[in-house]
């Protein structure tokens, strides 16, 4: 029961980080070079991994494409706070930072315990 309402809130989680990086692409992110593109590809790859997760619930894949998916975001918007991302530079001031940060620890925690042997039982 627990793993269930777990795998829902990391489904909120991919489906949220693809709102966000939609949103943001929309206000400033499509007009640039190679970051454009790429939050496009997080949009998509947000929404296909959610529904993996939905429907094929007892499979390995899915929770750790979530994982992957939440850690590779992550990664890659700290490198955009510190050093720069593809010519980004962020500085964590809006609540799009917030929600893009908070639903990405989601999905690489949410992901990690749904990999637990008991998880895949359910």
């Amino acid at each position: 029961m627990i793993f269930g309402a777990l795998r829902l809130l990391v489904i909120a989680g991919l489906l949220g980080s693809a709102w966000v990086h939609l949103v943001v692409w929309l206000d400033w992110a499509g007009d640039v070079a190679i970051v454009g593109p790429l939050f496009l590809v997080n949009v998509v790859a947000g929404v296909l991994i959610a529904i993996a997760l939905a429907v094929w619930r007892r499979h390995w894949l899915p929770p750790l494409a979530a994982a992957g998916f939440g850690a590779a975001t992550l990664g890659a918007y700290l490198l955009s706070l510190t050093v720069g991302f593809l010519g980004v530079q962020e500085q964590f001031r809006t609540s799009a930072e917030v929600w893009g940060v908070l639903t990405e620890v989601v999905c690489v925690v949410g992901g990690v315990l749904l990999l637990l042997p008991q998880a895949r039982r359910e």
